[in-house]
């Protein structure tokens, strides 16, 4: 991020409008493009996505099909809003040296989209904070757009990423902000689950004991950004490990109807066992979620195993460039796993009712 870069952001519509953390996370994914004159400077997307085009210095001919030629100045009005590249545009040209600054549509629009949402009157007044909370030390919307929960790498890839926008906003007003404090128990294993957990500020230990006597071990450490709680409100099971406060921090917490309603039921994917071959004849790789033993016993062939209460330790072996199908024995696991699998990026889905008496 560059003060020059948050200048020209600054300056250009709809970005000005944006919150000053959106702003600095987009300073860092976009550069501004030098193109010599003569050239035509909207030919040049090497990435073939669709972009928001701005014009920050120079002049460029556009040429349209039913209006002629137009003169657009880097320093004019006009260039404070990208470029009309609609199919009435047939060619353009820069009549001098010119800078652009080139935006991903889709980038800009997740980012509009959650801004103007945090800011919607009517979901703040209905926000919920933890009884007790007479007056909170950050209003909803600083939360809200707080770029290390909700940055825009987690809803371009992840959980947020697949929530309808109806369920963005129902998921703003039912969310419970909560103050916690060094080794305050947040989740204890073998509870019955009950809320899914963003990570504000702070830092959170998670263990977990393998048997009734046996001595808890430090499995993971969370941090800002971070979520959890998932897997026994997916699976519908109790939970599987301990986690502890290790600092004072903030988190905010959806309860388990919501979370199911929200985001479960909209990200999850159920697929054939048929439909399920036929991707993986494409190149998805199956994931078994279950146990070591019991992916030994028997497993899908060509099959991984991530053992559920592994999967978030190695997801970091995996390809991102890849489709992941998950299964086990129910689907209970599997969905679980998919879910965190979707909720670090990957592409995933969930084999519907699980292996069960299919026999492969």
């Amino acid at each position: 991020m560059t003060t020059a870069a948050l200048t020209i952001l600054n300056t250009i519509e709809p970005i000005a409008k944006l919150s000053d953390g959106r702003k600095q996370e987009l300073a860092k994914l976009c550069f501004v493009e030098k193109v010599s004159k003569g050239v035509n400077p909207l030919r040049m997307n090497v990435t073939h996505a669709k972009q928001a085009v701005y014009l920050i210095k120079g002049d460029l001919e556009l040429k349209f099909a039913k209006n002629g030629k137009v003169l657009l100045r880097g320093e004019g009005p006009a260039a404070k809003h990208p470029i009309n590249c609609d199919g009435n545009l047939v060619d353009s040209i820069a009549l001098t040296d010119v800078e652009i600054l080139r935006i991903d549509n889709d980038l800009l629009d997740i980012m509009m989209t959650w801004d103007q949402l945090s800011t919607d009157e009517e979901a703040l007044k209905n926000l919920r904070y933890k009884s007790g909370d007479k007056k909170p030390n950050r209003t909803p919307v600083e939360w809200m757009r707080d770029t290390s929960v909700f940055s825009v790498e987690k809803l371009q890839s992840g959980v947020f990423s697949k929530v309808p926008v109806a369920n963005i906003e129902a998921m703003f007003q039912r969310m419970e902000r909560i103050s916690t404090v060094a080794d305050q128990v947040i989740i204890q294993q073998g509870a019955v689950g009950d809320y899914y957990y963003l990570v504000e500020h702070g830092s959170l230990l998670v263990s977990r004991a393998d048997g009734v006597n046996a001595p808890s071990v430090l499995v993971a450490e969370l941090k800002a950004g971070d979520a959890f709680g998932e897997e026994a409100l997916v699976s519908d099971n109790k939970r599987n490990a301990t986690v502890t406060m290790k600092t004072d921090g903030q988190l905010l917490r959806l309860n388990k109807h919501d979370f199911v309603v929200l985001l479960k039921a909209p990200m999850l994917m159920q697929v054939s066992m048929a439909d399920a071959k036929a991707q993986v004849a494409s190149g998805a790789i199956w994931v078994d979620a279950r146990l070591p033993s019991e992916y030994q016993y028997e497993h899908i062939e060509g099959a991984i195993n991530l053992p559920l209460n592994e999967i978030r330790q190695l997801t970091s072996t995996l390809d991102r460039s890849k489709a992941y199908l998950v299964y086990c024995q129910t689907g209970r696991r599997s969905s679980a796993a998919a879910f965190i699998l979707i909720q670090n990026g990957f592409d995933a889905a969930v084999l519907d009712g699980g292996t069960g008496q299919k026999r492969l």
